[in-house]
């Protein structure tokens, strides 16, 4: 996760029983408040477990930063008939965010096939590992090593009615909506942290801006004299300058270097950043286009600067902006 400074990954467990059960519960489990959010993170780990007729169902899921909502699953042999419908389902939920989401199975113990194993071939593939052992002194087989080989042992699929299939299927299906709350719990955690960083970024913007607005060295009287020092100073090297025309360029340049647009533009900015917040949402992609707007005028700034107490708030100003867009990578 590059870039992330809030440490600490929210986590959540959600176990619970799925209806048809004798009993039926939700607890969650997770550091930090819990409470729905509008602003997200891209970051967050959950875990659901339920039952469903003697099955154990247990997901797992975990996201990272992405451009777009990318989903990687990992489902038991057999389960893939279940790929399109969790797919749409995280796509529904997520905005952004690479996603991997893996589903475990438990079998109770009536419920599993019992392994079958082919006997004459079994004693088959022994003669021959002990005619073997007779003959050129190779170790004796092992039983384990046997029974591994294919077509020794073999265990049969459990045969499952459209119905019952129908039903897990949806148990499975609810147990990862509860999965998703819990991730979407997690990442409105770590986006909660991360509005307050964004927020403290764009204050210390702010305050540079006001800075640099207030600078003595933008003050008229202080132009004017340092201009009239500048042109003094070349009238005295060369006796052959026309005084009007220097005076004319030294205006054109004061006007060329002035920072009054690069300033107004910056609390602008800062009052765009303060509502996105605000509002919430999936505005990561704005806030991302805003610390480049952002950039743009504090690299302007410090092109601009005569004085050097402006090009020293501009630097600083450039390292705020490099933090905040930093940050902003995370969010959703």
């Amino acid at each position: 996760m590059s870039g992330w400074m809030c440490k600490g990954c929210y986590g959540i467990e959600i176990h619970m029983i799925l209806p048809g059960e004798n009993r039926s519960g939700l607890r969650a489990f997770g550091k930090g408040t819990h409470g729905y959010m509008n602003l997200q993170s891209m970051t967050g780990f959950a875990r659901s477990v339920a039952e469903h007729d003697g099955t154990s169902i247990a997901w797992e899921a975990k996201s990272v930063n992405g451009k777009s909502v990318e989903v990687r699953l990992r489902l038991p042999q057999g389960f893939d008939r279940l790929e399109p419908a969790v797919r749409q389902t995280v796509q529904k939920r997520f905005a952004r965010g690479n996603f991997q989401m893996t589903l475990t199975i438990g079998r109770a113990a009536g419920a599993q096939a019992q392994p079958v194993v082919n006997e004459a071939f079994l004693k088959d593939l022994a003669g021959l590992a002990k005619r073997l052992q007779e003959q050129f002194g190779v170790a004796p087989a092992a039983a384990d090593g046997l029974l591994a080989l294919r077509g020794v042992l073999d265990i049969p699929e459990t045969i499952e009615t459209e119905e019952a299939r129908s039903a897990l299927d949806t148990a499975i299906l609810s147990a990862l909506e509860a999965a998703l709350n819990g991730l979407q719990q997690a990442r409105q955690g770590e986006g909660a942290a991360l509005r307050s960083l964004l927020s403290g970024h764009i204050d210390a913007i702010e305050a540079l801006t006001l800075r640099a607005e207030a600078d003595p060295s933008r003050e008229p009287a202080t132009i004017r004299e340092r201009l009239a020092e500048q042109i003094r100073l070349l009238m005295d090297a060369s006796a052959n300058l026309d005084a009007s025309r220097l005076h004319m360029e030294a205006a054109f340049l004061a006007t060329k270097a002035d920072i009054r647009e690069e300033i107004d533009r910056l609390k602008t900015h800062v009052a765009s950043g303060r509502a996105l917040l605000a509002g919430g949402g999936a505005i990561g992609r704005k806030l991302d286009f805003l610390a480049q707007e952002f950039n743009r005028e504090s690299n302007t700034l410090c092109s601009k600067s005569n004085a050097a107490a402006v090009t020293a708030i501009g630097l600083e100003l450039k390292a705020v902006v490099d933090q905040f867009r930093e940050q902003v990578q995370n969010l959703e």
